[in-house]
């Protein structure tokens, strides 16, 4: 199997816990959703914005609590199903970043939570482009552990690189990925900004949100056993996880580009 086949096969993953993802899945500041908007200089509540690549609906949940106009589009048909069951009147449909079901120029802002990393930007950001309105906002999002914590570095070292991204990788990521993704003719270039953020767990529940992370969902069943074993044992043996509810640290990181006119 190629990286490429692999990658595909890790973004259609999620759809098989479509439930847990919607439950355990964390949310987001809206301090950095209203950052992401801001270039367009108006209220959020006075927005048309496009959640892309939706999911279970986790930022379209907070863009409706905002009194943004919101649209969700999403390819994944049981992902599609959650959002749709958990949000019965947002506005929710199927297709993809690279074919988005909207017509030209009818969005102020585009926002890809926990998923512009899946798209192919080759075809992706033309469609994004088409559908902004001139001086619209892209804007992308991830939730990373804070490994800059004891304890949630020794959670990635005991996950083996399968649990969420730290943000001491994200930021290495973040130095070129960006900028050089970003650096077309449609878009300015991009700005990063990061944004506290932390989730309350159980040691269960997050071995369960590590479970709904593509690295582990594509594992054969034996080699997903051990790692969430592993990672089980060690959230028994450390004092910040061992005994009923805990703070997970995390931090959101952003990066916006504006539309060219």
């Amino acid at each position: 199997m190629t990286e490429a086949d692999e990658w595909t096969r890790r973004g259609s993953s999620f759809g098989a816990v479509a439930e847990t993802y919607a439950e355990l899945r964390p949310d987001y500041p809206a301090d950095a959703v209203r950052w992401c908007v801001a270039p367009v200089g108006r209220d959020i509540e006075t927005l048309r914005v496009l959640d892309l690549g939706a999911g279970t609906g986790k930022l379209t949940t907070l863009l409706i609590e905002l009194g943004a106009d919101v649209t969700a589009v999403e390819p994944d048909p049981a992902m599609l199903g959650e959002l749709r069951r958990g949000l019965p009147s947002a506005r929710a449909l199927a297709g993809s970043a690279e074919q988005i079901p909207l017509p030209d120029a009818s969005v102020d802002a585009v926002l890809c939570g926990q998923s512009l990393h899946w798209f192919d930007l080759s075809r992706a950001l033309p469609e994004i482009a088409r559908v902004l309105v001139p001086g619209g906002t892209l804007g992308a999002l991830w939730n990373s552990d804070d490994d800059r914590v004891g304890w949630v570095a020794g959670l990635q070292d005991a996950a083996g690189g399968a649990a969420s991204p730290s943000l001491s990788r994200r930021r290495a990521e973040a130095v070129s990925f960006g900028r050089e993704q970003f650096g077309v003719a449609w878009f300015s270039p991009t700005e990063p900004a990061e944004f506290a953020n932390s989730q309350r767990l159980t040691a269960e529940t997050l071995v369960e949100l590590i479970g709904t992370h593509s690295q582990i969902l594509v594992m054969a069943p034996a080699d997903r056993d051990r790692i969430l074993a592993k990672v089980r044992a060690y959230l028994a043996s450390r004092p910040e996880t061992a005994k009923g509810q805990f703070e997970l640290p995390m931090v959101t990181s952003v990066i916006r580009a504006v539309r060219q006119g």
